[in-house]
């Protein structure tokens, strides 16, 4: 088998365990809380179940083991199929009754749910870092975006007609499955064996691995564009759904603009992410996907604050659903360069967790602002903040080590 056609199967096997790994967390924490509210829950305890996601944020702390120091490297394969499977059983005790009724045991089995989906994360694609080619980097990221794209179609649209058509077990099981598929061709994954990095052999503990992360110049150089490159064109498509409800359009027709279309558009701007950021620098791409973000924000800002027609505010919603997706691939891709031989665990681990709490802060203080002043204020802070964050870029991009 040629290389090309080994890292385009390994590029189609990532892309396939990413979508099953994001499906699950975006039925159970966008889809299903439209169930909930179906059958009665109130506001607060909807939002209180959003608490049970709280384990994205401490992704860095899973990595640990699998890079612990003394421990041969080689083991991410195993570790991914593991998880894959541990992730499949709770979706299974998911599906096991109705849970609609029992919000304790429904919140435990999320939060587990939510544990299992973070940690098989990291082996997964720790796993991808290392057996890909760094020119196939940027293509990975892409990959990866247009499967969460893909992965919020399936657990926002799909899973939600399949809970409608054969009942609350079904999105579980189905869901469950192709996890068990993804750990049944990731065996199949031949791993490289790497020797532990110098960082690692000479600490006593873990955490040094850890801390010594941080003092890397290109980290303190990277960090800080990370936290800031997606939680503002994420919040402005977090709100897409209420914000155009708002202005009149019809709740099915908002579904199939956002959930399906902006999707398909999210993923198709990843691919072309993915294919520029494989020819050109960060120096330039990196800019121009800030850039992207701003112009987004405050053109449906604009279109707010002029009651513009839903024709415009639909297409001011494909701008975002665009640039989210294609700041999502170049925050993947560039993820992935920034991991140290021998602890790609670890160092990815970190960086996610980053990209995840800032990503759970920016919407809540979104919300509130959009509570206190109304949308195209909240929106317009939004493309504010997205400028700040076009001007770091322009500023540090062309000093990131790539």
């Amino acid at each position: 088998m040629s290389p090309a056609v080994r890292n385009g199967l390994r590029q189609a096997l990532f892309g396939w365990l990413n979508l099953a790994l994001t499906a699950p967390g975006v039925y159970l924490w966008l889809g299903l809380p439209l169930v909930l509210r179906q059958h009665g829950w109130s506001g607060t305890a909807i939002g209180l179940f959003q608490l049970a996601s709280l384990p994205t944020v401490f992704k860095f702390l899973f990595a640990l083991p699998l890079d612990r120091p003394g421990r041969p490297r080689g083991n991410y394969r195993a570790w991914a199929v593991c998880l894959l499977l541990a992730y499949a059983a709770v979706l299974g005790a998911l599906a096991w009754r109705d849970l609609l009724d029992d919000k304790r045991i429904l919140f435990a089995l999320a939060a587990s749910a939510a544990l299992a989906g973070t940690w098989a994360d990291v082996p997964v694609n720790a796993l991808a870092i290392r057996v890909l080619p760094a020119s196939e980097r940027a293509w990975a990221g892409g990959i990866r975006s247009m499967a969460l794209c893909l992965g919020a179609i399936a657990g926002g649209g799909l899973m939600l007609v399949a809970h409608a058509r054969w009942g609350w077990q079904a999105p579980f099981l189905i869901m469950a499955g192709a996890l068990i598929l993804g750990a049944a061709l990731t065996a199949f994954v031949t791993e490289r064996r790497e020797p532990d990095a110098p960082s690692a052999t000479c600490a006593p503990l873990a955490t040094a691995s850890l801390m010594a992360y941080f003092r890397l110049d290109s980290t303190r150089r990277w960090l800080p564009l990370l936290a800031l490159l997606f939680p503002f064109i994420g919040s402005g498509w977090f709100y897409l759904k209420p914000l155009l409800l708002d202005q009149g359009l019809a709740p099915e027709r908002v579904a199939w603009l956002v959930g399906v279309a902006g999707g398909a558009v999210g993923a198709a701007a990843s691919a072309l992410s993915a294919r520029a950021s494989k020819r050109l620098r960060p120096a330039l791409t990196v800019p121009w996907h800030a850039a992207a973000s701003c112009a987004a924000l405050l053109g449906l800002a604009a279109a707010v604050w002029l009651q513009a027609p839903p024709p415009v505010l639909i297409a001011c919603a494909l701008g975002i659903a665009a640039a989210m997706g294609a700041m999502a691939a170049l925050a993947f891709s560039l993820m992935m360069s920034h991991a140290r031989p021998g602890l790609q665990a670890l160092d990815y681990g970190i960086q996610s967790s980053v990209f995840s709490l800032t990503r759970i802060l920016a919407p809540l203080a979104a919300g509130v602002l959009m509570d206190a002043a109304g949308q195209a204020w909240m929106l317009t802070a939004l493309g504010v903040a997205a400028a700040g964050v076009w001007l770091l870029a322009l500023r540090t991009a062309r000093m990131l080590n790539l």
